[in-house]
């Protein structure tokens, strides 16, 4: 990433983020019950509205790269960065499923959530940050364990 960011990187992130809560709150996708819904398979607007913001960022990012040759506000070359598909991320991915399942409400729309006065909601952004940190520090003791087991080789 480039450490000449544009002076506007972090305004335009803030009102990324205002359009990202917006259309959130307005689609009602920031209402637990709503999600827990489309969760039991009883109500599909969740799935409409994550299908017709894909197919806009799909079109963006399909797009820009033909346009420039790097993003305008970080100046980081557009390309793919794959990560590899292994254990991990299913592992992480099955346990951020039971999270989404208990709290009814994913990340990102929990910050929404937020905004449109579920308070509540505080217990289980509390939550996705001590597990997130509780992750970080199980990731750093093991990767110390690593090293250490390897340079007694």
């Amino acid at each position: 990433m480039s450490e000449d960011r544009h002076p506007l990187f972090m305004p335009l992130i803030l009102v990324g983020g205002l359009i990202f809560g917006f259309g959130l709150g307005f689609s009602q996708m920031a209402r637990p019950e709503v999600v827990l819904h489309f969760l039991q398979f009883e109500d599909f607007g969740l799935l409409f509205v994550m299908f017709g913001a894909a197919i806009v960022s799909g079109i963006a990012f399909a797009v820009m790269p033909r346009v420039r040759d790097s993003a305008p506000l970080t100046g980081d070359r557009y390309e793919r960065r794959l990560k590899p598909f292994d254990r991990n991320v299913l592992i992480g991915g099955a346990i951020f499923g039971v999270g989404w399942g208990l709290s009814g409400i994913c990340p990102g729309a929990a910050y929404a959530s937020l905004g449109v006065g579920n308070v509540a909601i505080l217990w289980a952004i509390g939550g996705m940050f001590a597990g997130a940190y509780l992750q970080g520090a199980w990731r750093s003791r093991r990767a110390a364990a690593d090293s250490a087991a390897s340079s007694a080789d």
